[in-house]
């Protein structure tokens, strides 16, 4: 065993941590890179930084390293949240409080890390330092956590995200990793452990907001030679990845929380669920799984506690409906993944059929820390319904879109304007989508909602997994609706006749009025009518009898664009117009007399030949003859053409 191993078991894991000595206090402020002795440097490649050139930027970090200044150690770390300033590079010198850079491409490593070596960091990529009273801090340069971005935030589950290295057991534990864990097989039977999480308010983060504790407690009470858990990270929802966030900066927590989840129903195995396209947060999940079992803290008898646990990762096809419970269990046994009627619910007869929870992997990081510092310190995070925190993945029009933890109550709208910074481009608030593909468009009045299970159901919305979309004027909701209800129709499982043919139908009426019809006769435009007339009645059909809650839901982003945006669709479908000028098909085109030069290009790249002149003279468009393509638009040098 080696020395780092061997002294993180026995001298920090099995001891109280209000006892340890201060050689070992010492010794894990090193480990948690509080302290060091070389310069560091930190590079986030999770998802959001590798998709930003982040691979390339730790290349010329090691080219860096290996040519200029070779005293640095290269550390990876996670996802810190601001995912619109990646590549984030961190250096930490000794003495000094660590830096962060925002924007760190290839071609600004040297200049940037020439900068902060000489300690004369270049202003236009600092974005801000870390607090740490032992260190000296950095002269005019910002705390992180006085950010806006981070200043309104409540990180709980995400406070490591982005300042520790996801591959690293040591360092999780240093943090304070896997006591909750032990504190919980050492000292809690599983019947208190159940009783503690109730009494806690955690309520599933998976959209239901269901108690937690409660549905530990029907599988704990349900008599079976074998139990599951499990950890439900499928998440397919466009605008949402905050499980594979989690996974990709710390999944030793999720083993964490997924090993006291498993204690407490008395379920010897647990399933990791997550789609195969997620390969990054696969690799890292396994690697944290294999060396937790290296440190005994899977496998058989963990720490002599007489608990048996194995986790397994189950990459799933990426199916949307997979995300719903019994079609997860399906898809894991083997079979296709199709949901099944409820009752039995997994808590009493799931997986192969034997008492099964189900839990999203936002739900089970929150578990750890109620262990730890008990249910009363959660009761006190929150409001009176829904209790701690919620992560959201804010994206779309906004100015600083990421992956945001707040406590659960605080408004929408500060969401939006303070942590987000409002919309970008100084363009007008439009709507925010909320729940995913099968959640509601709510509008600027509707912002000052809390985030709260009970009051956003009272005003008919669902949390959904945590996306949030921000739109803006320039956003056709009927538009957007039919993207989304495509979605759902290409991800339903079709076992149901609602859902499989009543999404296409909808889909077909969406379709139809944000497009100009071609030589369409009296008896057509009737249907047409006709059919935007079912819309409605269409959606109540899908809602009331469609098998499973991803079908029942799949109207709601009809239902509440309709409500909110009735005059957009009365304007797509009488006037044949698109206010935001994103139906290409109702877009018309006009050349401006004055300012054609008759170059000819529009009319070489128009596709249909709807474009006449002669060249140096003013060219035209045969309206009847447009299909709205734009080329001509984005083709013309001199703004001769215009959208009307």
């Amino acid at each position: 065993m080696d020395s780092n191993k061997e002294f993180l078991i026995h001298e920090v894991l099995q001891k109280d941590e209000n006892f340890l000595g201060r050689d070992v206090l010492d010794k894990l402020k090193y480990l948690r890179h509080e302290r060091t002795s070389v310069p560091l440097i930190f590079v986030g490649t999770s998802g959001c930084g590798l998709i930003a050139g982040a691979d390339k930027t730790l290349e010329k970090i090691t080219q860096y390293i290996e040519t200029v200044f070779p005293q640095p150690k290269v550390i990876e770390i996670g996802c810190a949240g601001i995912c619109s300033m990646e590549p984030l590079v961190e250096v930490q010198l000794p003495g000094k409080n660590r830096l962060v850079f925002k924007n760190v491409m290839a071609d600004n490593v040297q200049e940037v890390l020439d900068g902060a070596f000489n300690n004369t960091p270049i202003e236009e990529f600092v974005l801000g330092q870390f607090t740490n009273n032992a260190l000296q801090m950095w002269e005019n340069v910002p705390f992180i956590d006085q950010l806006p971005f981070f200043k309104l935030q409540k990180k709980i589950v995400t406070e490591l995200c982005g300042k520790i290295d996801p591959s690293s057991i040591e360092e999780y534990i240093a943090w304070g990793g896997y006591r909750s864990l032990l504190k919980t097989i050492y000292h809690y039977t599983t019947d208190e452990v159940c009783n503690l999480m109730e009494k806690s308010g955690l309520r599933g983060r998976g959209g239901s907001g269901f108690n937690t504790g409660v549905k530990w407690k029907i599988a704990h009470n349900t008599a079976a030679e074998q139990k599951y858990l499990i950890c439900n990270c499928n998440e397919s929802d466009p605008g949402a990845s905050i499980d594979k966030s989690l996974l990709e900066s710390n999944p030793h927590l999720a083993i964490e929380g997924i090993a006291i989840a498993a204690y407490a129903i008395g379920a010897g195995k647990a399933y990791i669920y997550i789609r195969h396209t997620h390969t990054r947060a696969i690799e890292l999940i396994k690697l944290a799984i294999k060396q937790a079992k290296e440190y005994g803290l899977l496998g058989e008898n963990i720490f002599d506690s007489g608990f048996n646990l194995d986790i397994v990762v189950k990459s799933g096809p990426g199916a949307f409906v997979c995300g719903e419970e019994t079609a997860m269990i399906h898809s894991i046994e083997g079979r296709k993944g199709l949901p099944r009627p409820r009752p039995p619910y997994p808590t009493e007869s799931g997986l192969y059929g034997k008492p099964t929870v189900v839990n999203s992997l936002e739900t089970l990081v929150n578990v750890p820390f109620i262990l730890k510092h008990g249910p009363q310190w959660y009761q006190t995070i929150g409001t009176e319904t829904s209790k701690g925190t919620k992560i959201f993945n804010l994206s779309g029009k906004v100015a600083m879109p990421g992956l945001i933890e707040v406590e659960m109550g605080t408004n929408l709208k500060s969401i939006i304007f303070e942590i987000g910074a409002g919309v970008k481009n100084n363009l007008k608030f439009k709507a925010l989508q909320i729940g995913g593909p099968a959640g509601k468009a709510l509008v600027e009045q509707d912002l000052s909602m809390g985030v709260d299970y009970d009051e956003l159901q009272n005003g008919g919305v669902l949390m959904g997994s945590g996306g949030l979309v921000v739109l803006d004027e320039s956003t056709c909701m009927v538009d957007m609706t039919r993207f989304y209800i495509d979605f759902i129709q290409k991800e339903s499982c079709g076992k149901c006749i609602p859902c499989r043919e009543g999404t296409r139908r909808m889909l077909e009426i969406l379709e139809n009025i944000t497009k100009r019809p071609k030589d369409e006769t009296s008896h057509q435009t009737l249907e047409r009518f006709k059919g935007v007339m079912q819309l409605e009645k269409l959606a109540e059909v899908i809602r009331d009898t469609s098998l499973c809650g991803l079908g029942k839901a799949a109207p709601n982003i009809f239902t509440s664009t309709l409500k909110r945006f009735r005059e957009e669709y009365e304007e797509h479908i009488f006037d044949r117009k698109c206010r935001a000028n994103v139906c290409k098909e109702l877009r018309s085109y006009l050349i401006d007399v004055d300012k054609c030069t008759g170059c000819n290009a529009c009319m070489r790249r128009c596709p249909v030949n709807a474009i006449i002149g002669t060249v140096k003279y003013p060219h035209f468009i045969v309206a009847e003859k447009c299909i709205g393509c734009g080329i001509c638009f984005d083709t013309c040098k001199f703004s001769a053409i215009s959208i009307k």
